[in-house]
Parts: C-alpha cells; sequence; structure tokens
C-alpha cells in the first residue's frame, strides 16, 4: 500500500500546485516535464527508479488532470458570465435564507459544474431533485467585484444566478433513491427540533447532519473561541462515534459484517452531511482500515489518508482551496505523526491510572491535531485559541455522548416519538453542558489571542522553531520539550503585552479593514470609542474584527459607540460586537424605526445607555476628547448622520460619516472647526464628498479612506485628486488594510512614521 501512497501524494501534491502557483497556460508545459523527467528517472537503479517514476507520472498526471478540468468543466460554465438566459435546474440540497431572499445550490442541464441560485420565498418549499426554469443573470463564482474568492469553487460551483423571471417549477427527479439521505437529514433535523428546543437543538442537529444554520450567533461564536468549533463540523470524530456505535452492536470480532456495514452506512452518512470534505475524508480512511485486514493488508493510516485526497481532489481539483478539506487533513495528519509520540511521552514506563491515561490521551490527540491547523487558523480566521486543550478534555467525551445518544433518540422518535423524547433528555443535557462549558471558556482573559497583534506572526514561527530544534536536539528527552513549552509561554505573554503597549499614543486611530464599510476605533488613556461598525461585502465580520481588536488592545468595557447613522455598511457588525463586548454608552443621531436595520442592530444593547444626540457634545477620552456634532440637515440617512472630532492637544481628526458636499457646507457654517491633520474622507472616497470647501477651511495632511471592493467606483478619482491637490498624504484599508495612526500633542510627524507601518 506504500506505492499507493506516494501516487496519491504525489498526485495531491501536483493539484495544489496547479491550484495555487502555476498559472493555467503552464500546466500542460509542466505536466511534460513531469513526463520527461519519468523518463529520465528510468536511467536510475531500480529502487530509486521505481519510486521517481511514480512521482513524475503521478505530477504530470494531476497537472494534466488540472487543465482538463478547467478546460471542461470551470471554463463552459464561466463563459456564460455576465449574461441573461433561460435555464433548467436542478435543485442539489434544500434551500436556505441568504441576505438578500433564499438561495439553492443547483445542477444546470448541459452544463457539468454546479451553481448557486437566489430566488424568492417558494424556494423553500421545494424538494432535492425538483427543477426550476427560469430567466436567470449569471456570474463568475470565482471573481466576484475583481477579487478572486474560492468560498464557490472549492465546492465546485462556479456560477451564480440570480433570478429575473417567474420561475417554472417541475417535479424532475425527486422520487429518486439518491435523494433519500438529504431528506432524511432534513426529518432528523426536524426530528430533533421536535424533542427539544433552543442551542441545544441547533447543537445537536450540527453534529449529527453537519446543518448549523439554527445554531445562535452567540452559541457559534462561544464555541469558536472556545476551540471547539470543530465539532460542529461533521468529519472522523463522527464517523468514529458512528463506529463504536457499529461494534457495540455487531460486535468487533465480526469483521466482514463490520467493515460490509460499516461502509454503506457511512457512504450514505457523508451523502446526509452534505459530502463535505471532511466528511469523505473520513469515510475513506475508516473504510479502508476496516477492509485492509480482510485482504490480508496492513492498515495504514497514511495510506488511507492520502487515498482519501486524491479522491477528493479527483471529484473536484478546486477543493484543494477548501478551508474545511485543509484543516481537516492537517488535523487528521497531526494526529496520526504526532500523538502517539506525545502519549508515549506524556506517559512515560511507569504504570498510571485511567484518569491519568484519559488525560494525557485528551492532551496528546488535542496537541497533535493543532500542529498543522494552528498555522491555519491564524492565517484564515486571525485567532490562537489557547484555552483548546482544556476546552477539548472538558467537552469531547460529552460530544461523543451526545452524538451516540442523541442519533440513537432520533432514530426512536421516528418508531415512537414519546420513546425519542423521552431518549432525548441525555443529548438534551450533554449539549446544554458542552455550550454552557464553552460559554464559560470564552469569557476568561486571554482564553485566545488574535492576529491583530502583528507580533503574533513570529511567535508562532519561533514557537515552532523551539520545538523543532527540542526535537532535534533531545528527541526522547521529556525536560528539552517541556524547556520548550515555557520559553513559548514567556515569550508569547511578552508578545501580548508588546502587542498592547503598540497604543501608547496620545490619540491612536485605527481605520479598521472592515471591507466596503466603516469603522473607526479611537483609543487613549485606556478609554476607547468605536465610531460605527459595519461592512457591506466583507467575508469577516465587522462586529468579530472589532471585538478581536479591541481585545488585542487590552479593551474589556468600550467606552462610548458612536453610529454616525444606519446604513448597513456602518452598522452591520454592531449586534455581534454588543453581544460580545460590554458597551457603556451608545450615541445615535435619531431612534432607528421599529422592524429597521438600525433597530435590530440596537437590540443587543440591554442594559448599556443609548442617547439620541440632539446638541454638540464634548466628551473625555483618556488623555484626548471627543467632541460630536449633531445632525446639520434634515435630508436623506446619509445627511442626518453624527459627526466627530477628535482631539489631543493641537492634533485634531475628523470624522464625517457618509455625508455629502452640501452637508459638509452646512456643518462648517453651523461649528467653528479648527484646522486638522487626520480626515476620515466621507462615504468611503465617494465623488460627491471631501469636497473643496471641506478640504481648503480645515487642510489636513492625512487623509483615510475606509473602502472594499464594490460597485460604486469607490474611491472616486476626483476625490483622490482633490486630496493630492491639496497635499494629503493618501491611505486606503483595501491597500494598506488596518490603518493606525498615531496622534501625539503638538507631533504631527508622529502621525507618518507610525502609519509608515501599517501591516
Amino acid at each position: 500500500m506504500r506505492k499507493l501512497a506516494v501516487f496519491a501524494g504525489s498526485f495531491s501534491l501536483g493539484i495544489f500546485l496547479a491550484q495555487y502557483l502555476l498559472p493555467y497556460d503552464w500546466l500542460l508545459p509542466a505536466a511534460l516535464a513531469c513526463l520527461g523527467l519519468g523518463f529520465g528517472a528510468l536511467l536510475l537503479p531500480w529502487e530509486q527508479r521505481r519510486r521517481c517514476v511514480v512521482i513524475a507520472a503521478a505530477l504530470a498526471l494531476a497537472l494534466g488532470y488540472d487543465w482538463l478540468y478547467v478546460r471542461q468543466v470551470q471554463r463552459p460554465m464561466e463563459a456564460l458570465a455576465g449574461t441573461e438566459t433561460s435555464l433548467t435546474m436542478t435543485l442539489l440540497d434544500y434551500a436556505e435564507p441568504a441576505t438578500y431572499g433564499v438561495k439553492a445550490t443547483v445542477g444546470i442541464e448541459g452544463l457539468p459544474g454546479k451553481a448557486v441560485y437566489y430566488g424568492g420565498e417558494a424556494l423553500l418549499d421545494l424538494q432535492p431533485g425538483q427543477t426550476i426554469q427560469d430567466q436567470v443573470s449569471l456570474r463568475s463564482s470565482g471573481r466576484i467585484r475583481d477579487e478572486g474568492v474560492s468560498v464557490f469553487t472549492s465546492k465546485g460551483v462556479f456560477l451564480l444566478a440570480y433570478g429575473r423571471g417567474e420561475p417554472v417549477l417541475g417535479r424532475g427527479t425527486m422520487d429518486d433513491v439518491r435523494w433519500w439521505p438529504v431528506r432524511l437529514g432534513r426529518a432528523m433535523s426536524q426530528r430533533i427540533h421536535g424533542m427539544m428546543d433552543g442551542d441545544a437543538a441547533g447543537f445537536l442537529t450540527a453534529i449529527l447532519t453537519g446543518e448549523t444554520s439554527t445554531l445562535s450567533e452567540g452559541a457559534a461564536w462561544d464555541l469558536s473561541e472556545a476551540g471547539m468549533y470543530h465539532i460542529l463540523a461533521v468529519s472522523g470524530m463522527h464517523c468514529g462515534f458512528l463506529l463504536l456505535l457499529l461494534r457495540a452492536v455487531i460486535g468487533r470480532h465480526r469483521r466482514r459484517l463490520l467493515a460490509g456495514t460499516t461502509a454503506v452506512l457511512l457512504v450514505g452518512y457523508a451523502m446526509l452531511a452534505g459530502a463535505r470534505p471532511s466528511m469523505v475524508r473520513a469515510c475513506v480512511m475508516l473504510v479502508l482500515l476496516l477492509a485492509a485486514p480482510l485482504f490480508r493488508r496492513e492498515s495504514d493510516p497514511p495510506t488511507s489518508l492520502l487515498t482519501a485526497l486524491f479522491l477528493i481532489l479527483l471529484a473536484n481539483p478546486f477543493a484543494a482551496a477548501s478551508i474545511g478539506l485543509q484543516l481537516s487533513f492537517g488535523a487528521v495528519a497531526g494526529i496520526f505523526w504526532l500523538t502517539p509520540r506525545l502519549h508515549r511521552m506524556l506517559v512515560g514506563k511507569r504504570k498510571r491510572g485511567k484518569v491519568f491515561h484519559f488525560i494525557a490521551t485528551g492532551i496528546s490527540t488535542t496537541m497533535g491535531a493543532l500542529v498543522f491547523t494552528m498555522p491555519l487558523t491564524a492565517y484564515y480566521f486571525e485567532i490562537l485559541v489557547l484555552i483548546s486543550p482544556v476546552s477539548n478534555l472538558l467537552c469531547l467525551w460529552a460530544a461523543s455522548g451526545a452524538f451516540i445518544s442523541g442519533l440513537i433518540a432520533v432514530l426512536a422518535g421516528f418508531v415512537c416519538p414519546p420513546l425519542g423524547n423521552l431518549l432525548g433528555i441525555v443529548p438534551t443535557l450533554l449539549s446544554r453542558y458542552i455550550l454552557a462549558a464553552a460559554h464559560l471558556l470564552a469569557k476568561l482573559p486571554y482564553h485566545a489571542v488574535y492576529l491583530a497583534n502583528p507580533y503574533l506572526k513570529y511567535w508562532l514561527a519561533f514557537a515552532y522553531l523551539l520545538f523543532v530544534l527540542a526535537h532535534l536536539l533531545r528527541p526522547r528527552k521529556r525536560r528539552g520539550y517541556a524547556l520548550a513549552a515555557g520559553c513559548c509561554a514567556v515569550s508569547l505573554a511578552v508578545t501580548v503585552f508588546l502587542g498592547a503597549a503598540r497604543y501608547r499614543s496620545g490619540l491612536d486611530v485605527l481605520a479598521l479593514d472592515v471591507g466596503q464599510g466603516q469603522s473607526v476605533l479611537l483609543a487613549s488613556g485606556g478609554r476607547f470609542a468605536l465610531v460605527d461598525c459595519g461592512s457591506a461585502n466583507n467575508w469577516q465580520d465587522p462586529g468579530e474584527t472589532a471585538v478581536h481588536q479591541l481585545r488585542t488592545m487590552g479593551c474589556s468595557t468600550l467606552d462610548y459607540l458612536i453610529l454616525t447613522h444606519y446604513d448597513s455598511d456602518h452598522i452591520s457588525g454592531v449586534e455581534k460586537l454588543l453581544r460580545h463586548l460590554p458597551v457603556s454608552t451608545v450615541l445615535v443621531p435619531e431612534l432607528p424605526e421599529d422592524g429597521s436595520p438600525g433597530a435590530a442592530a440596537l437590540a443587543a444593547a440591554e442594559g448599556t445607555e443609548v442617547r439620541v444626540l440632539t446638541e454638540m457634545e464634548t466628551m473625555p477620552l483618556g488623555r484626548a476628547s471627543l467632541t460630536v456634532y449633531p445632525p446639520v440637515s434634515d435630508r436623506e440617512d446619509n445627511e442626518r448622520g453624527l459627526s466627530l472630532l477628535g482631539t489631543v492637544g493641537e492634533t485634531e481628526i475628523l470624522i464625517t460619516g457618509d455625508m455629502d458636499s452640501a452637508t459638509e457646507r452646512k456643518l462648517l457654517a453651523a461649528y467653528d472647526l479648527p484646522d486638522i491633520e487626520v480626515l476620515v474622507a466621507g462615504h468611503h472616497g465617494s465623488q460627491y464628498s471631501t469636497s473643496n470647501d471641506l478640504l481648503d477651511a480645515l487642510a489636513p495632511e492625512t487623509a483615510c479612506i475606509s473602502v472594499g471592493d464594490n460597485s460604486y467606483g469607490h474611491p472616486a478619482g476626483e476625490t483622490i485628486h482633490r486630496l493630492a491637490e491639496h497635499g494629503c498624504a493618501i491611505y486606503r484599508t483595501d491597500m494598506q488594510g488596518t490603518i493606525h495612526l498615531s496622534l501625539n500633542e503638538g507631533d504631527q510627524h508622529g502621525i507618518r512614521e507610525e502609519n509608515e507601518q501599517v501591516q
């Protein structure tokens, strides 16, 4: 089986090279070059020749296959992008609510790949297998407004279809057997919500079916912050739970029956859970590991892992960019490679009790999984969860119990609902225990650290280097690893301190990178104010971005949250911010209407003072002060907003929200504004804001533009030209990321020195 591992590993490497490094036009030449190297390897001695030929052939096959897949699948679909046409589509799964309307994954008649179709509420009543005929506007899913994304293509989705007509519905193949697993998953979800309610039902639905939409945002946040969100991703752990149940029913000595039954049930379970990469990986691995002894083969975990990766990439090479796939395979690789060594090192040669072995197993498994996943988590989610070993030790046993008892209760509920409800008490209690533990752990100080601290990435590299050196120098000595762990802990404490110590100016200003939106953080002397918290199109929630930045700066309570107005790109993250960080005072221009997005955003402000500002007010902020101006216009929402002047000594910053040039002139006429050093350009750099009148009157030296990928033309060329004509240094969040300016009393030069170090 080692030959299979070499082939599958080389093929997978070739796919990753094709997806991440090699341009499309280089794929065929690179494949031919690999074939040439393979023929050249025939001149090597036999043992080297065989391995080199297999590697070269696998690489050539991978590069050629990726080229062919793009040519035959992706390009024919993307050729339709930018057109409007009538299509017949087959629903591949149940539809779900989206930000605007309802979305569903569909197959398109006559095309090889998948699409996501956006339509009306009627989609929610349809069954998988039904057909929809509609006039649709098609867009590429791989590039959205010229920004490359992989969230769709990694799932084999290459088009986004927006309904433009009256859809015609048909029965299609909804009665076929292939849709039964999906329907069973929906039936299980409904059965679970019939047995229990709230987040306990959402949690059990997630671990049994992989469906997380019914879990509340608060519970999902707690699980993520406590390092337990992986429990929700149906994967090898859940397949292991299922295998434990099958072994208990069938018996571990009936190998053939166990292997055959497991294979059938795992395939069905994978389809039920949406055939996610983590689930496919687990199914393939378990089937191979169980079947190997039946064919008198040695169970080989690396071969099983690489074979699973090969099959997933064969089905869709773009799955290489799937975050879930990378995390899943990284975790399992770490468990196979490192966990046994860690366990032997922790247990030693002495006799240990069962409790000690349980703890050692939990710690070694968690640490093994973290070896390859921690850098990925830091890169993709900008978070390092420090509490993970503790949370997994406390909760993984409960997750196993909740899965097995929940599955039994659900199956019993289909036959006898009262019995199912009775049996459902156990998984309900276990689910609530896990959620309560996650909630408490997520509230612990420094349960996690965030890459808003730019020094953390260097600490992470340093930590890995320490353990590599400990392994190379004294591979069998626990003392070396203990010393490395101690150095990591001390250096992490120093890194966290240095990250917070960066913000010790008279007034620190951070224009947070929230995509097309605005969120400006002001900090001075341990006091904090946030002006707006919103984004229109960023993949990462602006509330999460703000909370992580504030915690990195050592903020436990936000003193002021100032909302200039209620557009979604200024308030979409407010609800999450208010739920996860205490806020003393919220200042608004007016109370929002019931049912509006503003009302929903402020609904989480329980126990927080919400004040409508009708007069100019000056508030202290550490060594600085904030002057907030009420609306100076009664026109549309953008013009009825608040504006703010931050002052430290003789250095000022002005934030005007989305004011247009006419309202800017009213602001200048109503208040005696001083010359300023920093201006946050109005309305994300719109041509109708940041007027010559404002620039002439205030003479800013530095301009920050909070902007992201958009279809409005922000920032406008006219605005950039006006700022340049007035001698402003211009910084943009879409180019520089989060912008950090340090303002000090009478030290304007310090503004630019600090900003030159923006990440």
